[in-house]
């Protein structure tokens, strides 16, 4: 490339890179007296509206007609649901939109100036309250800007923390719907002078938080005209219904499994041995980590006549745990049932020894259910020195006859017949005990399959009812 073309490219350069240069300086220069032009105007287009303004009455030309307001709600958030009391906290933004007649202007007197901001105080604004509150401190919107245009429209959004009350029905809790209703409405003009209308079909869930423990399914909104007794005149308000469902996996976790799982644990009583010492204690445990349970449920639930399925079934459940316990007190007298004892009547031998021990399994000890009949050793067996005790008396007969031949041997014959006495009164007692025994540990497996049954369908009929 020559010299010549390489100082005349650089030229160009410079010329057009000052020229631009000058060319920002001279817009940005003219923005600036464009806004400080802007602001010119709006000052003296405040002056200029609030000159005869009076914000104490409602802006209409004509008193007899009525002002639209229109109402449009946005759900940010549900901060809390107190059951207990009943009462919901909302997080709002709300949106109220109205054309006020003497705040209008002509734009191109104001170099084309079509919307201000002006705080609040400084207009007319319509009384719309939540009618249903439940709080004592003020909850309304707060004093936000509004938004004023050329033709008198007014949009004043500002947010608003709410309390309201919500009649919460918890029978299906923790599987439980609640519609909890937000009712607006002007609380001095009535329809006649103050028209409320619906911005939007429902609320505005654009911007929803989710909540740990609700979810939001809708918010519809319905526009009613209301009579109330004091007055003759209509009312209008604006009634939004929030629907919402309750997550039910917290209270899964840790109210209903570990209930199902306790219950579980009231039948195994009965398979516990006797001798362990510890049916008793375990049912009177079991019964009363339900009662912990329990106390927990009617703590966050409103105190109501209905009671929820889940404290049904607490209570349910710990009825049946007691009625185990009182039959497990029951069994434990049949198996300590000793020698003073009467013996098992034969109906109890023939329905619970030889017929319910097959249908439970319950056998002695070396027994299955697989051991033949002839090869089981009896409950009660027959006394095997009955017939050796007749011949013994026999020969004790003959040793009479004949008394100075065996003084020495009839002293031991009845050493012998007194042993034999003894140890047939001893196998008596020990049948009779073992007879007693098997009676309560056959009741013992019967009653734990039975409450097994009842606890299984408790937990069905609570689920398919909640659910």
């Amino acid at each position: 490339m020559s010299p010549s073309l390489c100082l005349s490219s650089l030229l160009y350069f410079s010329l057009f890179h000052t020229d631009t240069h000058r060319s920002v300086a001279l817009w940005s220069h003219f923005t600036v007296m464009s806004h400080g032009a802007q602001g010119h105007y709006a000052r003296k287009l405040l002056n200029d509206l609030m000159e005869d303004y009076s914000n104490a009455l409602r802006p209409v030309e004509d008193t007899d007609a009525a002002l639209n307001v229109s109402l449009q709600i946005t759900l940010s958030q549900i901060k809390d649901m107190d059951e207990r009391n009943q009462v919901l906290t909302t997080y709002l933004w709300i949106r109220q939109v109205w054309h006020d007649a003497y705040l209008k202007w002509d734009k191109e007197d104001y170099d084309n100036l079509e919307m201000i901001n002006i705080p609040s105080d400084l207009v007319w604004k319509p009384d719309i309250v939540l009618y249903n509150k439940a709080d004592d401190e003020e909850s309304g919107p707060s004093n936000t800007n509004v938004k004023l245009r050329y033709n008198g429209e007014i949009v004043w959004d500002s947010p608003a923390i709410t309390k309201s009350t919500c009649v919460v029905d918890v029978a299906y809790f923790p599987f439980d719907w609640q519609q909890c209703n937000l009712t607006f409405g002007s609380w001095t003009y009535n329809g006649n002078q103050v028209d409320i209308s619906l911005g939007m079909d429902s609320g505005d869930l654009s911007d929803f938080v989710d909540n740990v423990e609700w979810e939001c399914h809708g918010m519809p909104a319905v526009r009613n005209v209301m009579m109330y007794g004091c007055c003759s005149d209509p009312y209008t308000e604006i009634t939004y219904t929030l629907l919402l469902k309750r997550r039910s996996s917290f209270y899964i976790f840790n109210l209903l499994l570990p209930c199902f799982l306790i219950s579980f644990l009231a039948p195994l009583g009965f398979y516990l041995p006797a001798d362990s010492g510890e049916k008793v204690s375990l049912g009177v445990t079991v019964l009363l980590a339900l009662t912990v349970f329990q106390l927990l449920v009617a703590e966050s639930m409103p105190p109501a006549e209905s009671m929820p399925y889940i404290g049904k079934y607490y209570i349910a459940t710990m009825t049946m745990i007691t009625a185990s316990t009182s039959l497990t007190i029951f069994i434990m007298n049949i198996h300590f049932c000793g020698a003073e004892a009467k013996p098992v009547p034969h109906w109890a031998k023939v329905l619970i020894i030889d017929y319910m021990s097959k249908i439970f399994f319950v056998y002695e000890v070396g027994e299955n259910c697989t051991t033949p009949e002839s090869e089981r050793t009896p409950l009660y067996p027959e006394e095997p020195m009955s017939d050796r005790a007749c011949y013994q008396d026999d020969r004790f007969n003959d040793v009479q006859q004949r008394p100075q031949q065996a003084l020495s041997v009839l002293q031991v014959v009845k050493n012998i017949q007194y042993i034999a006495n003894c140890f047939r009164e001893q196998r008596a007692q020990c049948v009779k005990a073992a007879e007693w025994k098997k009676v309560a540990k056959v009741m013992d497996r019967f009653f734990m399959w039975i409450f097994f049954v009842m606890v299984f369908l408790m937990s069905i009929l609570i689920i398919a009812k909640a659910s």
